[in-house]
């Protein structure tokens, strides 16, 4: 607190100077892009009045312009010339490049068809941070575009830097966002690049020749392609004498012919680019549907060449895309969202033939999901509180997780096992914190029943959906639930021995009619219906305090333990219950024999009475009821009981 007083202070004190120190650099900033801007425009003017001075003197002297544009520098832009002087020039530019560019003479082999259609300086950007990288000189030629940095004290010198092929290179104009302006974008999956260029005329020319440019080479293509899709003449026959070769020769003409593959369509043409756009604007569905309209168009094709070309640079396109969508469901994404936000990318993996993939990073990420809304879980003070809001988190998840499963992967059944499984895995997640909050931190045991309600009632509401975990829950839970009634079982022992110690077989006196009335109520509320025959017209009870003390504890504690029940407990509670029964039951026998007192002696029968005939039976009555089945061993208890009163010499015996 005294750290952060302090921080105000200091923020307060130095407020004014933040505020003039923010005013000063932001007029600096304008007058930065007014000089920018002013220098801008001064270069363009002297570049076009130098230019206009060249074509007058071109236009007084044409001989002086032949001699100047054979010696011009090979890297400015080109221009319109007539048919032979282009061609030529064009064939120097490019061998001049290959001397001038190093490390691109093996990349870029000479060819008579190859040539050099613009070049310009450009400025690199940081795509994420749009921060200035390096300065580039870039050449396009008619079939590719090379990329070259200046090297260091070598002027007009450059240093090979990347080579992208036409075909799969996508130009996207950037929308001018000052001071980012006059900037575009080259992708070539799986990278890509920002370029600005000097100003947004030359930015205009860029993006105009590479369409153009990309364009011609497109139509080569296709004209290519179209020359190798004609039909060759077959071979003329031989002649023969034979009369039934003309025959056999009709027969087999159909099999000379082959089925040509028209693939100079213009949407094939352009499929491995509009993939490439699809993706960079994360149009995944578009890109889907595009791979879609061409299986189904190859689908009754024959495998030529031409067609295993154009699969290997879809196949290419389809890795990127499912790159792509694996990221989109990986984990380290957002989690935000819910699993409908995952639907779109598993949808289209499952249209790619990737349902295993798609049903593996789902879950990966709702398993995510889940673990972190529960590690966000604030631990509440109260532990019923804190498993309310652990229990809605986790089963909410848990029940959006399988509708939305169900319904990405619908004709998929082959998935519902991974599924399974995995919903087995975040339930021990669930497991683990539920009894880091309930089991270890030693609660009694009514509220781990009532944590344990809680978390099978939220259970059950999986079954709208087919769903039914509760056998999950209970054998993951068994081991905490054996240890707490064992824990509790022992508190209670311990309790009843130390009573015993101290019982001096005397009537219990309540000293008030209303405290007479809560102990009826409370043993009403044990299932002891026939208590008031042990009670009179004042406020003794004809009992004494360690077997009233004892019947209640005893009721709770089986109240309690019915609440945690199912049938793995059954062995774990009957045990507990017998052990608690007989630390009484011994201690009454044992102090009827060892009584001398007549009246005492009485007494203690009087108890001996109550504890075998009545809360005996309402211990059984109330197991039967809880289980669903009779306990044998409590009724062989009370069968011992009774002959221990018939034969009370043969007590020690029978225990």
């Amino acid at each position: 607190e005294e750290t952060a007083q302090s921080l105000k202070r200091n923020v307060y004190q130095n407020y004014r100077q933040f505020i003039e120190t923010a005013r000063e650099i932001s007029y600096l900033e304008s007058e930065m892009y007014q000089l920018s801007h002013i220098l801008t425009e001064q270069k363009g003017i002297m570049e076009a009045v130098t230019q206009a001075l060249l074509l007058q003197a071109d236009r007084d002297d044409p001989a002086l312009g032949a001699r100047r544009a054979a010696a011009a520098d090979p890297f400015l832009p080109l221009s319109a010339k007539d048919a032979d002087a282009n061609e030529e020039g064009r064939q120097r530019t490019l061998t001049t490049l290959l001397e001038k560019v190093e490390g691109c003479r093996d990349l870029l082999p000479e060819s008579p068809g190859k040539y050099l259609v613009y070049n310009g300086e450009l400025v690199e950007y940081d795509a994420d941070h749009m921060a200035q990288i390096q300065r580039v000189h870039a050449f396009l030629m008619n079939d590719c575009l090379l990329v070259a940095t200046a090297l260091p004290n070598r002027r007009g010198a450059y240093r090979y830097d990347a080579l992208y092929p036409l075909d799969g290179l996508a130009v996207v104009n950037v929308k001018d966002n000052p001071p980012m302006k006059d900037m575009f974008k080259l992708l070539m999956f799986p990278e890509s690049r920002i370029f600005q260029a000097e100003n947004a005329k030359i930015k205009k020319e860029w993006l105009e020749v590479l369409e153009e440019t990309k364009r011609s080479r497109a139509l080569s293509e296709k004209r290519r392609l179209e020359q190798e899709a004609l039909p060759r003449p077959a071979p003329a026959p031989p002649e023969s004498t034979n009369p039934f070769d003309e025959d056999e020769d009709e027969e087999d003409e159909p099999s000379v012919e082959e089925e040509v593959v028209d693939l100079s369509l213009e949407w094939i043409q352009e499929l491995p680019e509009d993939l490439d756009v699809c993706i960079a604007q994360r149009d995944f569905e578009g890109a889907v549907d595009l791979l879609d309209k061409l299986n189904e168009y190859l689908a009754d094709k024959p495998v030529s060449q031409p067609v295993k070309e154009l699969r290997a640079k879809v196949d290419e396109r389809v890795r990127q895309l499912t790159d792509v969508l694996v990221f989109e469901l990986s984990p380290d994404r957002s989690l935000r969202g819910g699993p409908r936000a995952t639907r779109r990318a598993v949808s289209q993996l499952i249209r790619l033939g990737q349902s295993t993939k798609a049903c593996e990073l789902f879950l990966k990420n709702r398993a995510a999901a889940v673990q972190t809304a529960i590690r966000q879980l604030r631990i509440e003070g109260a532990t019923l509180l804190y498993i309310h809001k652990l229990c809605h988190v986790f089963f909410t998840s848990l029940l959006e997780t399988a509708r939305e499963f169900e319904t990405d992967f619908a004709g998929n059944n082959g998935c519902y096992s991974a599924f399974v499984v995995w919903a087995r895995s975040s339930m021990r997640m669930f497991v683990d914190a539920f009894s880091k909050q309930v089991f270890d931190s030693k609660e009694s045991l009514s509220t781990a029943a009532e944590c344990v309600k809680v978390a099978k009632e939220h259970c059950k509401q999986l079954s709208e959906i087919g769903l039914d975990l509760t056998f999950i829950i209970h054998a993951l839970l068994v081991k905490d639930i054996k240890g707490a009634l064992q824990s509790y079982k022992d508190i209670i022992i311990e309790a009843t021995k130390h009573r015993n110690s101290e019982e001096m077989w005397r009537k219990m006196n309540l000293m008030t009619p209303e405290a007479l009335g809560k102990l009826k109520e409370e043993m009403r509320s044990c299932g002891v219906g026939n208590f008031d025959q042990y009670t009179g017209d004042d406020c003794w009870v004809n009992l004494s305090y360690t077997v009233v003390a004892f019947t209640k504890q005893t009721m709770a504690f089986l109240e309690e333990a019915l609440k945690l029940y199912f049938p793995e407990l059954h062995m774990v509670l009957l045990e507990s219950l017998v052990e608690i029964i007989l630390v009484a039951v011994q201690h009454v026998d044992y102090s009827l024999r060892c009584e001398q007192d007549p009246e005492k002696k009485a007494f203690i029968r009087q108890n001996a009475s109550f504890l075998y005939e009545t809360v005996l039976p309402v211990v059984e009555k109330r197991f039967e009821e809880g289980v669903g089945k009779p306990a044998k061993q409590l009724q062989d208890l009370r069968n011992a009981s009774r002959l221990m009163r018939v034969n009370p010499e043969s007590t020690t015996s029978v225990v």
